[in-house]
């Protein structure tokens, strides 16, 4: 059984991708651009929540999606980080 965490970010990650007009693969490519190895089925399991995201690999999402760090989460999680 898999006991690692689901992600919170896997919605937002989706449609900050959809919003931008941008494929899983054409996401990948980016990120790959800004250093971070990664590819098509890494983003697809992101978005599907099934696979963990480190912090460091946010910051590379949020860059790529050009996008606030904060935009990455929940809004009910993102609006009380901000009130802080």
């Amino acid at each position: 059984m898999n006991t690692q965490p689901r992600n919170l970010v896997g919605p937002q990650v989706r449609r900050l991708r959809c919003d931008a007009k941008l494929s899983q693969p054409a996401l990948a490519g980016i990120c790959q651009r800004l250093g971070w190895d990664i590819g098509r089925d890494a983003v697809a399991k992101i978005e599907g929540r099934s696979r963990w995201v480190a912090d460091s690999e946010l910051v590379f999402l949020a860059r790529a999606l050009k996008c606030p760090l904060i935009e990455l989460f929940p809004p009910g999680l993102s609006e009380s980080l901000r009130r802080r």
